[in-house]
């Protein structure tokens, strides 16, 4: 995705723009990830990800979606890849995570545990009825 990132697709690209700004990553391992991006690689200007931008730095005027020209030696983005930001926001929420999953176990071995006995129910009524009707 970010290598073919041109910053006017409005679906995925506007997904990852968010995720960059919200988890504050640029990358998915580092923000040389974006060195290979076509858009980036083919262009005479300082280019970088505008939604990996480092709001605590200083700089030019904030967008949040798109490229933008940085004038300094280094881009004013963040130094973390979002990999390690996955990795963390899943170990901070494996608690919750397993939970979910432990509760939608249970109450489906529930409706196991209930459709058996209401098929073994149904079973002896209907072997009840036979024998009544046969007197």
């Amino acid at each position: 995705m970010i290598f073919n990132y041109s910053g006017q697709n409005w679906t995925m690209e506007l997904t990852l723009d968010n995720f960059q700004r919200k988890m504050q990553c640029c990358g998915w391992t580092s923000p040389d990830d974006w060195s290979e991006n076509i858009a980036i690689r083919n262009s005479s200007l300082s280019l970088y990800s505008c939604s990996c931008r480092n709001e605590s730095l200083p700089g030019p005027i904030i967008r949040h979606f798109g490229l933008c020209e940085h004038l300094s030696a280094d881009p004013p983005v963040y130094e973390t890849g979002c990999m390690s930001k996955v990795e963390k926001w899943f170990l901070h929420n494996s608690g919750v995570i397993l939970g979910f999953w432990v509760g939608v176990a249970f109450v489906e071995l529930l409706g196991m545990i209930l459709s058996i006995c209401l098929c073994k129910n149904v079973n002896v009524d209907v072997e009840d009825y036979a024998e009544v009707q046969a007197q």
